[in-house]
């Protein structure tokens, strides 16, 4: 008896994950429904629902989908102010961060980092934990080549997600774009001029 499971890399599987992705970058993804995300992206919910299995597992692949964006893109600020090290990685990787158009990307990034807190068994489950790795993964990779993996090292680049993450938050609720660039700005001073 042939499957009725669509193989991992159908084309149409790939199609509407696309645009299931845009639409939550412009919907969210907490209050997702099937039907009306189904009408915007000229599906229907039985399609969805036959592609991705459930509704858990679209919400698993578009959070998959935007963790994937969220990587290249902090790799490639990462490269770019990977000159000299954590504290010109981390104001390269702000400048990514504070810019406009990565907002619906972030919005959604908030959102899927708070529902994993709250909803151990769900779709978001380590989501938030996974983000943790991630970007800190990107930080030690920002290191010099020659420095050693130290506790003290390890803090450091704790401390520069901390104050990016929060800075973001900050801006993605006010807005306020001078205020918590200049707040990014002095903790880095701050953080190189004590190395």
């Amino acid at each position: 008896m042939p499957s009725t499971v669509p193989p991992p890399d159908s084309r149409r599987r790939d199609e509407l994950l696309e645009l299931a992705y845009r639409y939550v970058l412009d919907h969210g993804v907490a209050e997702l429904s099937l039907r009306p995300l189904a009408a915007a992206i000229n599906s229907s919910p039985r399609v969805l629902l036959y592609l991705f299995g459930s509704k858990a597992g679209l919400v698993q692949a578009v959070l998959a989908r935007a963790r994937e964006d969220e990587l290249n893109l902090l790799r490639r600020a990462r490269d770019v102010g990977n000159v000299g090290g954590l504290c010109e990685v981390a104001a390269q990787l702000w400048s990514w961060l504070a810019a406009e158009e990565h907002r619906a990307l972030l919005t959604l990034w908030f959102e899927g980092y708070a529902r994993s807190l709250i909803d151990s068994d769900s779709p978001w489950t380590d989501f938030a934990r996974r983000t943790v790795d991630d970007w800190l993964q990107v930080l030690a990779e920002a290191e010099l080549p020659d420095a050693a993996p130290t506790p003290a090292a390890e803090a450091e680049r704790t401390l520069v997600l901390a104050v990016l993450r929060g800075a973001m938050l900050d801006l993605l609720a006010t807005g306020d774009i001078t205020r918590t660039t200049n707040a990014v700005e002095r903790q880095l001073s701050l953080l190189r001029h004590s190395r």
